[in-house]
């Protein structure tokens, strides 16, 4: 079966320029080509190219002013741009990486430079949309845990941006904080392993049922797997160990204080406060001085206390979320 090769739209006003670029990328990707800046759009739109390599000087519409039309449109502003141009001086540079650009060719075109740029580019692209849907897995497993659980999808985003709150609140990089969010959702999902007919009991667990419901974290990491980093790193850490206690009293292992994973310490406290303020077939909403008195008491017992102190001075951010995905009605 043939590959779909990547397609690249190339915007010059000299032949010659399209010629050289034409024999030299031919053979390994689907070539377009534009003479004009308003050409150029026309067949962006038309086309959808994987890249596209944009000279600069151009009578009338110039390069720059393509780039800003394409950058400013959600449709066009994820195709990267390359821009050719003879202009080589650090201002010029530093304008097209300003509007968005993702490299800069001087000319005269050296094909071996031109197809090594757009090798990488394409590869960051295709890495790129690897990573939202590999995202984008991991976010629906997360949904259809708390679908079986009785519980709505609304759950895992408040509880997602709390744990994020209080994430940010922690100083964490930004990629560490993005983690922690995403991985959230997964906290779960081992209860897809639990019999409905213990999940979706009216009444109170008894023993034997308590001590089957007690494995879902273990469950939820092998269905996860090993990872050596990343986002599923995360996500099994906080699968095994979001049910442990400050002082050793939780579940599966009994780990007490630093013992426990500190991603699965924070998404504790936004999993148990969202269950608290959220009405659930067997219990009312708490109010929220309930639920915050609840995890006052609970510091240093179930809770990590620095972490507790924490998330309730970042109470106010935490309303605003709960009062942006509450419940409908």
């Amino acid at each position: 079966m043939n590959e779909t090769k990547s397609k690249i739209l190339i915007v010059d006003d000299e032949a010659t320029n399209h010629l050289i670029l034409k024999e030299s990328l031919k053979s390994d990707y689907e070539l377009f080509f534009a003479e004009s800046g308003r050409e150029a759009l026309e067949k962006t739109y038309s086309i959808c190219p994987d890249i596209i390599l944009l000279d600069v000087m151009m009578p009338g519409m110039s390069g720059h002013e393509v780039c800003s039309i394409l950058k400013s449109d959600s449709k066009t502003q994820g195709i990267p741009i390359i821009f050719i141009s003879s202009l080589s001086a650090v201002y010029d540079e530093t304008t097209g990486f300003s509007l968005g650009a993702v490299d800069y060719i001087s000319k005269p075109v050296r094909p071996s430079i031109v197809r090594a740029r757009i090798k990488t580019h394409l590869s960051l692209v295709h890495m790129e949309e690897l990573k939202k849907t590999q995202l984008q897995i991991v976010q629906r497993l997360g949904y259809a845990a708390e679908y079986k659980d009785n519980e709505t999808g609304r759950h895992v985003i408040r509880m997602s941006h709390y744990s994020r709150i209080l994430a940010e609140s922690l100083g964490f990089s930004a990629a560490r904080v993005d983690e922690i969010f995403n991985a959230a959702p997964m906290h779960d999902i081992g209860k897809i392993g639990i019999p409905d007919t213990i999940l979706k009991k009216n009444g109170k667990l008894n023993e034997d049922e308590w001590q089957i419901m007690k494995n879902h974290p273990v469950i939820g990491a092998k269905i996860i797997g090993e990872h050596n980093d990343g986002l599923l790193k995360v996500a099994k850490q906080i699968a095994l160990s979001h049910h442990e206690k400050w002082d050793g009293t939780g579940y599966p292992y009994g780990l007490k204080k630093e013992e426990i994973n500190l991603e699965a310490r924070i998404i504790a406290i936004a999993d148990v406060f969202d269950a608290l303020t959220t009405a659930r077939p067997y219990k009312s909403a708490w109010s929220i001085h309930e639920a915050t008195s609840f995890l006052n008491d609970q510091a240093g017992k179930h809770f990590d206390p620095n972490l507790i102190s924490l998330f309730l001075q970042k109470l106010p951010e935490v309303l605003l979320v709960r009062e942006q995905w509450k419940e409908s009605a």
